[in-house]
C-alpha cells in the first residue's frame, strides 16, 4: 500500500537526487512508484524536470505513466515520437485509453500508428475511434466478456477459469443473444454463491438499461453517480453490444469537467499549471482583451455623467460599491446555475422558476444592504439625498444581478456557448453598466 507518508518520503528522496544530479538514484525511485504517482510528479514539475523524469522511465513503465498524464501534457509528450515508438507505447494499454491518446494526435500520425498495428487490434480500436471522445462510444472499452442466457452457471464458471485474467473492473458478465444484442447482466457474485445448475436466464439482471453509444460523457457520468455502477454495457441504436464503460473512465470525465469549470470561470483555457510562458500568455491575453472592451463600455457610462460627478465628488467615492456588490451577487447566481447545469438539474420545467428565485434573492438582499448603505452614506457625507440615491441604485443592481446571473447561462447554453467560459465576463459587464447607470443616473436626476 502506497501511504501518503510513503509517497512524501519518496518525493523528498527524488528531489534530493535530482538536485545532486544522481540520475541512477532517480531512476530507481521512479521504478518503485505506481504509474499514477509518477505521472503526478511529472505533471507537478517544471518543463526541464519533466523531460529528465520521462527519459529515466523504462519502456514498460513509460506507457503506463504517459497514459496517466493530463491530456495536454500527454499530447505534448507524444507529438514528436516516431509512429513505431508510439505503437509500442499504446499496444500496452487498454483500447479505450489508446483511443483517447490517438484522438489527441494529428490524423496523419494516428493513421500511421494504426497501420503498424495488428489487424484485429486495429479493428477494435477503429470501433472506438469512430465515436467522438465526449460520448459513450468514445469512452468504452471493447474488452468485454459475454455469455448466453441458456448456459448454466457451472458452464459459465468453467468458461471464466479458462481465462488467464478477466478485464479490470468486471463486476458483471454481459448477457447477449445470438445476434450479439444486449439482454441483461450476470453479477460475478451471483455466479459464486448460486446453485451451479441454475441457468443464466434465471439469475441475470434485466432492469439495468445499456447506455447508447451516442450518449454524452456528461450524462454517462451522471448515470454512474446516481446508480453507483462499476461498469455498464454500451450498445448501438439497434441494441447490439459494442463494449462497456468502467468507473475509472467516468472518474476521468468528472475530473476533466471539474477542471474545465474551474478554469473557465476565470476565462482560462489551460490545463497545465507549469506550461511555458509563451503558451500561457496568449491564452490569457484573449480574455484580458475581451475584459478590456467590457471595462471601456462601463467607463463610457461613467463618462456620460462626468459633469454630475464634478458637482458631487462623493459620487466617485461611492460608485465602486454599487458595481462591486452587483458583481458579487451576479457571480453567486451564475455559479448556482452553472453547477445545476453540470449536474443535469436544469430543464424546461424549472428554468423560469430559477430565474425568478434568483431575482427574488437579489431583491431581498438589495433591501437589506440598501438600508445599510443608505445610513452609512448619509452619516459619512452628511447628505440624506445621497443615501437615498445609492440605496435605490443598490436595490436595482442586485435585482439585475440575480436576473442576469440566472438568465445569461440559460441564454448562452441555448446559443451553444459555454456558460462557464463566457458567463462571468457578461454578468460582470451587465452589473457594472447597470450599477453605474442607476447610481449616476439617479444622482443626475436628484442633483440636476
Amino acid at each position: 500500500m502506497n501511504s501518503p507518508a510513503n509517497f512524501s518520503n519518496k518525493t523528498e528522496r527524488l528531489d534530493r537526487a535530482l538536485r545532486s544530479g544522481t540520475l541512477a538514484d532517480v531512476a530507481g525511485i521512479l521504478a518503485d512508484m505506481p504509474p499514477g504517482d509518477v505521472a503526478y510528479l511529472i505533471s507537478s514539475s517544471p518543463p526541464d524536470y519533466r523531460s529528465v523524469l520521462l527519459g529515466l522511465l523504462s519502456a514498460d513503465q513509460e506507457a503506463l505513466v504517459v497514459n496517466e498524464l493530463p491530456d495536454e501534457l500527454r499530447s505534448a509528450t507524444l507529438i514528436n515520437r516516431e509512429p513505431e515508438a508510439l505503437a509500442e507505447i499504446v499496444e500496452q494499454l487498454d483500447d479505450d485509453d489508446v483511443a483517447d491518446i490517438l484522438q489527441e494526435l494529428p490524423d496523419e500520425v494516428t493513421g500511421r500508428v494504426l497501420a503498424i498495428m495488428d489487424e484485429q487490434y486495429r479493428q477494435r480500436l477503429q470501433k472506438v475511434l469512430s465515436f467522438p471522445d465526449d460520448v459513450a462510444g468514445g469512452l468504452m472499452s471493447t474488452d468485454t466478456i459475454t455469455i448466453r442466457a441458456d448456459l448454466t452457471l457451472d458452464v459459465v464458471l468453467r468458461y471464466l477459469r479458462r481465462h488467464s485474467e478477466i478485464p479490470a473492473n468486471t463486476d458483471n458478465l454481459v448477457v447477449v443473444n445470438r445476434n450479439d444484442r444486449f439482454v441483461g447482466l450476470l453479477p460475478i457474485g451471483t455466479i459464486l454463491v448460486s446453485d451451479p445448475a441454475v441457468s443464466v436466464r434465471e439469475m441475470m439482471i434485466t432492469d439495468q438499461e445499456a447506455i447508447n453509444a451516442e450518449t454524452s460523457a456528461t450524462e454517462v457520468a451522471r448515470r454512474f453517480e446516481r446508480n453507483d455502477w462499476i461498469s455498464a454495457p454500451v450498445v448501438d441504436s439497434m441494441g447490439k453490444l459494442l463494449g462497456r464503460i468502467t468507473i475509472d473512465d467516468v472518474v476521468d470525465v468528472i475530473r476533466e469537467e471539474a477542471d474545465h469549470s474551474l478554469t473557465s470561470l476565470a476565462g482560462l483555457a489551460e490545463e497545465d499549471t507549469f506550461a511555458p510562458v509563451w503558451q500561457s500568455a496568449p491564452r490569457r491575453a484573449i480574455w484580458l482583451g475581451i475584459n478590456l472592451i467590457t471595462a471601456l463600455l462601463a467607463s463610457s457610462v461613467i463618462n456620460m455623467f462626468q459633469d454630475t460627478i464634478e458637482k458631487v465628488v462623493a459620487l466617485a467615492v461611492l460608485m465602486p460599491i454599487v458595481a462591486s456588490m452587483g458583481g458579487i451577487a451576479g457571480t453567486q447566481s451564475l455559479t448556482i446555475l452553472i453547477r445545476a447545469m453540470a449536474m443535469g438539474q436544469i430543464n424546461g420545467r424549472n428554468q423560469l422558476w430559477l430565474v425568478g428565485r434568483e431575482s427574488l434573492v437579489g431583491l431581498l438582499n438589495g433591501l437589506l444592504w440598501a438600508g445599510v448603505i443608505a445610513i452609512t452614506a448619509s452619516l459619512w457625507f452628511g447628505d440624506a439625498t445621497l443615501g437615498v440615491i445609492i440605496a435605490c441604485a443598490m436595490l436595482i443592481n442586485l435585482v439585475t444581478a440575480g436576473l442576469a446571473g440566472a438568465g445569461l447561462p440559460l441564454l448562452l447554453r441555448r446559443l451553444r456557448i459555454d456558460p462557464a467560459l463566457a458567463g462571468g465576463v457578461l454578468v460582470t459587464t451587465v452589473t457594472d453598466v447597470m450599477g453605474f447607470l442607476a447610481f449616476l443616473g439617479l444622482a443626475a436626476l436628484f442633483y440636476g
